[in-house]
């Protein structure tokens, strides 16, 4: 070497003639300059903590970083043994890297800062990509309102197909959570429109009517975007959710009977959390409930059509868009509702309560 070797000796010494000096850590991350290269290894000045050195496994970890790198240039390095046989510092590239990319991530979240990712494969739960060189991941929950996987039936190998999409693009992410412990890398496409969300869904009150559009339906309810000019203009979506119970008074087996993909109509908006809003098509509708006392009285007998058997009782139909419930303790057995009971007759019941404020009514068979 053409330069003095600085070695933890030499602190030492300083430390012997009462010097003050820092103490390095294995463990800490230091800045040094590169004053001798050789095949296999690499020498740093540390100034006051002396020499330290690259060399060994951790030489060829960091074979590509150091590649290029020349004598003079300083760079930051992890140190990983105070003092080896020959009196240098063993220092890492590598880790140092890594642990500056961790920093970097974490200020990236505390900054609130948008980053720009390409996505590098696809699994059932979500994307996988990289940031800084480390793994990241980006679940489906955490997918843009656009991007959103709206599968009808919540079938994981057609997520899977959709998600592959994304597959060599790009895409704008925050950082939602980290831990450097687990190597936990964990992303949110959704995060970065969230405030713009909130911003204009804060124009929007519980009891509005709204412009809807359906963008998706699943067994649970239906996917809508509403249809604002705002959003629209700042190129974000106002998702909303209409359950499977807001669309309609009568009972609903499946969302599709009531509304088609990509139709548009209006809905009242009944729940606004944050930037999640909730909607109800029934709400516009005629409350078929209102007056049900007077059409009705406990201990009645009617005529009911069974529209649905579940293993807990009966949905019978007693008007339109009133049902009834008999429950399995009013018949006996499950065995016996099936043999006594078949979907789409008329049977006679006795009402047994009625509670508009909860639209029940409680039903048991009449023997003919």
């Amino acid at each position: 070497m053409q330069n003095e070797v600085k070695t933890v000796k030499t602190l030492k010494k300083k430390l012997t003639q009462n010097i003050p000096i820092s103490i390095p850590k294995i463990g800490e991350i230091v800045k040094g300059k590169v004053i001798d290269k050789g095949r296999a290894s690499v020498f740093l000045d540390l100034g006051a903590f002396g020499t330290g050195i690259i060399y060994g496994k951790e030489f060829y970890e960091a074979k590509e970083q150091l590649r290029n790198i020349k004598v003079g240039d300083e760079i930051f390095a992890k140190i990983i043994e105070l003092e080896n046989e020959e009196g240098y510092i063993e220092l890492s590239l590598s880790k140092a890297g890594r642990e500056i990319a961790w920093e970097k991530l974490s200020e990236k979240k505390i900054n609130d800062e948008t980053l720009k990712v390409k996505i590098l494969g696809a699994n059932k739960g979500g994307l996988l990509t990289e940031v800084l060189g480390i793994t990241a991941f980006l679940p489906v929950s955490q997918l843009s309102s656009k991007n959103y996987p709206k599968v009808e039936d919540g079938d994981t190998q057609k997520i899977l197909k959709h998600l592959q999409k994304f597959v060599g693009k790009e895409m704008e992410v925050k950082v939602l959570d980290l831990d450097p412990n687990e190597e936990k890398l964990i992303l949110s496409e959704k995060a970065k429109e969230i405030n713009k969300i909130k911003e204009i869904v804060k124009k929007y009150k519980i009891g509005d009517i709204v412009e809807v559009e359906a963008t998706g339906i699943a067994d649970f309810g239906v996917f809508v975007k509403i249809l604002d000019e705002e959003a629209a203009e700042k190129e974000i979506v106002i998702e909303g959710l209409i359950h499977i119970s807001e669309l309609s008074w009568q009972l609903v087996e499946d969302p599709r009977e009531i509304v088609k993909l990509g139709e548009k109509f209006k809905a009242k908006i009944i729940n606004i959390e944050n930037e999640k809003v909730s909607l109800s098509l029934k709400a516009l509708q005629k409350n078929p409930w209102e007056g049900i006392e007077k059409k009705f009285k406990k201990g009645d007998i009617i005529k009911g059509k069974v529209i649905k058997i579940n293993p807990f009782g009966l949905f019978v139909q007693l008007a339109p868009k009133i049902q009834g419930l008999c429950h399995i303790s009013e018949i006996g057995s499950q065995k016996k509702m099936k043999e006594t009971f078949e979907l789409g007759k008329e049977y006679n019941f006795q009402i047994l309560s009625i509670n508009p404020e909860e639209y029940k009514i409680t039903l048991k068979p009449i023997k003919e």
